[in-house]
């Protein structure tokens, strides 16, 4: 008799942001597979007996290969055991939720996806960038910053760069002059404002902005690195707008 498995979202970093649900599947887990952008914290759920393997992958190290990860999980659901597959983010917005999802199918495991709040929506507020604003954006597009954007044929820059308002980057420091310049080339103006969003919605968060001219001399100036996010467009010249008016709102009480 096989266990289940619950593919759960643990949110962007700040521990408050897990669901409840999730949180009751940790609860209940007798495993927990955990990744390297989840907030161990959230481990305290887990009951005494539970047992915590970490799976996480940084760049260009990678603790095992996925493949591995999804046998793990099949073996251990094979044991009986409720699995909790907790994965930073949302687990199918660049999460190889689907992946794992899959193997579980053709093995005939019951599993579950339980959503989680994702970076790129997250991370941007927690810095007081909205992804959409009224009169400013009514579109938004996520992508990851690689592998993709080191194969051209990937992505069709001539239509994202002025066909979207708002573009969020995952992962795409390593790749950020590729990005940047793919976007120049082909018609996003080079004043078009940029955030970059390290560690974000923890406490450690830190925030670059400039323009697509200019961002990446700051990132090197401030030997910026991952794991963040970019974001692009319009909407982050909204923080600016956020911080006077609160600055105004703190010296007038």
């Amino acid at each position: 008799m096989n266990g289940k498995v619950y593919i759960t979202g643990a949110g962007p970093g700040d521990k408050g942001l897990i669901t409840v649900k999730a949180a009751e599947a940790l609860k209940i887990a007798d495993v927990v597979f955990y990744d390297y952008l989840v907030n161990i914290e959230l481990l305290d759920y887990c009951k005494d007996s539970c047992e915590s393997i970490y799976v996480g992958k940084k760049s260009k190290n990678h603790t095992c290969p996925q493949e591995d990860i999804n046998q793990m999980i099949v073996d251990y659901a094979k044991m009986d055991k409720t699995v909790v597959r907790l994965k930073g983010g949302d687990p199918y917005v660049f999460g190889r939720g689907s992946e794992e999802a899959i193997k579980l199918l053709e093995n005939g495991i019951e599993f579950e996806e339980i959503p989680g709040i994702t970076s790129g929506i997250a991370a941007p507020a927690y810095a007081g960038i909205p992804v959409t604003a009224r009169n400013v954006s009514s579109s938004v597009a996520f992508f990851t910053g690689h592998p993709p954007v080191r194969r051209e044929r990937d992505l069709q820059w001539d239509k994202i760069s002025t066909g979207i308002d708002t573009l969020v980057f995952y992962m795409g420091v390593s790749n950020a002059p590729i990005i940047v310049n793919n976007l120049m080339e082909n018609g996003r103006s080079k004043e078009t404002p940029v955030a970059l969003i390290r560690w974000g919605t923890c406490p450690e968060q830190e925030v670059v902005k400039g323009e697509l001219h200019n961002i990446i001399a700051k990132m090197e100036e401030l030997d910026f690195r991952p794991p963040a996010i970019m974001v692009v467009g319009e909407v982050v010249s909204i923080s600016d707008k956020l911080t006077a008016v609160a600055e105004e709102a703190q010296m007038a009480y």
